[in-house]
């Protein structure tokens, strides 16, 4: 049987096709954030039929999904690797990253050993297993699962935001705490006019943005813009 509630979809051995059909449609909807195109359809096809046909269940999808060609062009090619990881964070745990420490650790995942060992990273994780285990679709977490009412905001913005709405290269945690306002895709700091005192010099913003995954925005970043880094660095 399908258990469907206000936030989740659980399938079982017992589910008929329709009910795995259910969870397929929220599956997507939660990791592609929205249903595939027809052309992308044919790339997922094997993986489809594997788990409408009970041969793999949704944790399993999830992997096939994640390594698949159609996530990675959708949310890693056009994005900074940490932008990614708080889309996967987003889409296989229903949250943003918690901080500096959560990040480091799956990026250097992400840069030593590559994407899909990032993603089977955080799907084999503790934290999957005890939220969603082998056979519920993941979902938007809880207020009751967050440490802090500022984890609670970051994850709220992230999961109620279209995808790529504030970019493809600052993640939310980091635009929340530089005070950047971020709409329509274009970042800027209110107050980006005014005088920044720091001593972060300017090698310290090139390894910040080679973190980011683009090394090479330092040259085009304008004064103002470097003084907002340099107070988020410092």
């Amino acid at each position: 049987m399908t258990t469907i509630s206000s936030s989740s979809i659980t399938v079982s051995r017992h589910s008929s096709v329709e009910e795995r059909q259910t969870a397929l449609y929220a599956i997507y909807q939660q990791v592609l954030e929205r249903q595939p195109y027809a052309h992308e359809r044919k790339k997922l096809a094997k993986a489809e039929k594997d788990f409408l046909s009970d041969k793999i269940g949704v944790r399993r999808f999830l992997k096939e999904l994640g390594h698949s060609q159609v996530y990675l062009d959708l949310f890693y090619h056009n994005a900074s690797n940490m932008k990614f990881l708080e889309c996967c964070f987003k889409h296989f745990l229903g949250r943003a990253p918690i901080d500096q420490t959560e990040i480091q650790y799956y990026c250097d995942i992400l840069m030593h050993k590559g994407v899909a060992e990032m993603i089977t990273a955080i799907l084999d994780s503790e934290e999957y297993r005890k939220v969603f285990g082998c056979f519920t679709v993941p979902y938007p977490q809880t207020p009751s699962c967050y440490a802090s009412p500022k984890a609670y905001l970051e994850s709220s913005l992230l999961n109620h935001e279209l995808h790529g709405r504030r970019g493809h290269s600052i993640p939310t945690i980091y635009w929340h705490q530089l005070g950047l306002d971020c709409e329509a895709g274009v970042c800027r700091h209110p107050e980006a006019g005014e005088p920044i005192e720091s001593n972060v010099t300017e090698a310290a913003i090139a390894e910040l943005l080679k973190l980011l995954g683009n090394d090479t925005l330092a040259e085009k970043l304008s004064t103002q813009q470097k003084e907002v880094l340099r107070r988020a660095i410092h």
